[in-house]
């Protein structure tokens, strides 16, 4: 069966660049994390692919790669908290993605020490052990939850920072310890800021996935707030945006948006997967499942203008398109969801 990876255009001026570096990747075992590493290997990188360590050698994403991707890579178990741990991890590498982090927002109001942690403290110790290896080339994985409820769209990268929650508040010190390398010791650091995104392998923490898991195997759909717009991008869309900020020349230190532009509210977008699915459920929100009314970001919507001037970086598959794929993709996959539960 042919592979997603073998099915998306990555940059090829990219992948060539990188092909025969020693590439770290933590946080592999993730959503974003286990595409990226699929692209490298199969781009001819030598992969040394980070996940979180667990006593059942669980790899995560990781384990439903092609064997052959999965044969190339070299697989680490560890966590980023370990300062001693990330320093041996680093070392002998030429370019190293930094995805591992905590995400789920409604977990970061449960457990906001766990995100300080882990997002602010294991960030500082990757950023110690890139200065401390020389290594060329650090990409730092931002978000767009770091802008709060835009003051004015799209928004760029001079937009303020506003934590409204203790996860976005996390990832915002992460992105300043990055800076604060950048500047006091000219770390070479780039810091990726992808607005929403979605497609195959994505858990149902996020709104989508769990949205099509529920119209696919049942007639109500139970969400949170509708309202919220975002700025919803297929996750080869991101991909691509992280192979350039590994390899473009003269951003180092810079802070890069990835978005298409198009703002989508929550309802809307269940509408559109709705339409992709051929279902017609009942949508019913639940105050469980909203945000603190001061903690909701209401809307996010991207201007991508540094990353097409400076990574030559385009939005390339319509929310539309990047939709009905993912539903075709769970559809074949929903034993790897439960959509009678609410995921944190």
């Amino acid at each position: 069966m042919e592979t997603w990876v073998t099915q998306m255009a990555y940059s090829e001026a990219s992948m060539n660049t990188l092909t025969g570096k020693r590439v770290l990747v933590t946080g592999a075992g993730g959503f974003i994390g286990s595409h990226l590493v699929e692209s490298l290997v199969t781009g001819g990188a030598k992969v040394r692919a980070l996940v979180h360590y667990n006593s059942r050698n669980d790899w995560g994403l990781l384990e439903s790669l092609p064997k052959p991707v999965m044969d190339a890579l070299e697989v680490w178990t560890g966590n980023i908290r370990d300062p001693f741990f990330v320093d041996r991890l680093v070392e002998g590498n030429e370019v190293v993605f930094h995805l591992a982090a905590l995400i789920p927002i409604p977990y970061s109001y449960v457990a906001p020490a766990e995100f300080v942690d882990t997002n602010v403290r294991g960030t500082l110790h990757m950023l110690e052990a890139v200065r401390r290896h020389e290594v060329p080339r650090m990409v730092h994985t931002s978000t767009s939850e770091t802008y709060g409820t835009a003051q004015y769209t799209p928004i760029d990268e001079k937009h303020p920072l506003q934590g409204q929650s203790p996860y976005s508040a996390s990832k915002i010190g992460a992105d300043k310890m990055a800076e604060s390398y950048w500047r006091s010791f000219r770390t070479p650091v780039v810091t990726l800021r992808p607005f929403n995104t979605f497609g195959p392998r994505q858990s149902a923490r996020a709104f989508l996935p769990t949205v099509i898991s529920q119209m696919l195997t049942g007639d109500t759909v139970r969400v949170g707030a509708l309202d919220p717009v975002r700025d919803m991008n297929f996750v080869t869309d991101t991909v691509d945006g992280f192979l350039r900020a590994g390899t473009a020349a003269g951003i180092e230190g810079l802070t890069v948006n990835v978005g298409s532009g198009r703002g989508v509210s929550m309802g809307d977008l269940v509408k559109i997967a709705m339409n992709a699915a051929g279902k017609s459920p009942r949508i019913e929100t639940g105050a469980e499942r909203m945000r603190p009314p001061d903690s909701e970001v209401m809307e996010l919507i991207c201007d991508a203008t540094l990353a097409k001037t400076k990574m030559g970086w385009d939005s390339r598959i319509g929310l539309e398109e990047g939709v009905r794929r993912t539903v075709e993709w769970m559809a074949e996959h929903l034993a790897a969801y439960k959509p009678h539960l609410y995921n944190v």
